[in-house]
C-alpha cells in the first residue's frame, strides 16, 4: 500500500493510539458513521470492503436489531468500537447542518482522539464550511484513491 507522506504524518498517531489499546473481547475495529441516504450506497461499500479485509465494523444497516431504540444502539456501538470513520458525502454534510443523528455520532467522534475523515464525491473544503472541527482532522479523500484503496488503508491501519 503506497501513503502520501501527508497521509502518513496523519494516519500515524491514530495508528499509535490503536496499537497502544489493550484488546477486548467484544470490541470491534471500526464506527462507520454516514449519512441515512448513503446506507445502500457508498456506506455499504466501505462496509463491505472493510469486512472483506477482516475489520470488524459497527454498521447501523446490520447493527441495529428491528425495534431496538436507535440512539441506544449508536450508542453501545461507539463504546465498543476502536476508531471513528465518517464517511462524508453530499448527503452527510446536508444531515449535519439539519442536526440528525449523524450530528449526534458526530459530536461524540469529534470528542474521540481516533476518528479519521473519509471524504467522498466532496470536498474538504465544503466540509470545512460545515463542520470545521471535522475538516481540520486528516483523512483520505475517494478523489485521491479508489473506495477500494480507502478501505485497505483503514484496514492497515486498524491491524493488530
Amino acid at each position: 500500500m503506497v501513503y502520501t507522506p501527508a497521509e502518513v504524518r496523519a494516519l500515524t498517531p491514530i495508528r499509535e493510539t490503536v496499537e497502544k489499546r489493550p484488546p477486548q473481547a467484544d470490541r470491534l475495529d471500526v464506527f462507520l458513521c454516514h449519512a441515512w441516504d448513503d446506507r445502500q450506497g457508498a456506506a455499504k461499500e466501505l462496509h463491505d470492503l472493510l469486512v472483506s479485509l477482516s475489520v470488524t465494523v459497527w454498521f447501523s444497516e446490520k447493527d441495529v436489531i428491528l425495534g431496538s431504540p436507535l440512539l441506544r444502539e449508536i450508542d453501545r456501538g461507539l463504546a465498543k468500537t476502536r476508531v471513528g470513520i465518517v464517511l462524508v458525502t453530499p448527503a452527510f454534510l446536508d444531515r449535519i447542518q439539519s442536526g440528525g443523528i449523524a450530528d449526534k455520532e458526530l459530536s461524540t467522534l469529534l470528542a474521540r482522539d481516533l476518528l479519521v475523515p473519509i471524504v467522498h464525491n466532496t470536498t474538504y473544503e465544503a466540509l470545512r464550511d460545515v463542520s470545521p472541527m471535522l475538516a481540520s482532522r486528516s483523512g483520505l479523500s475517494t478523489a485521491e484513491n479508489p473506495m477500494a484503496d480507502v478501505a485497505a488503508k483503514l484496514a492497515e491501519l486498524v491491524a493488530p
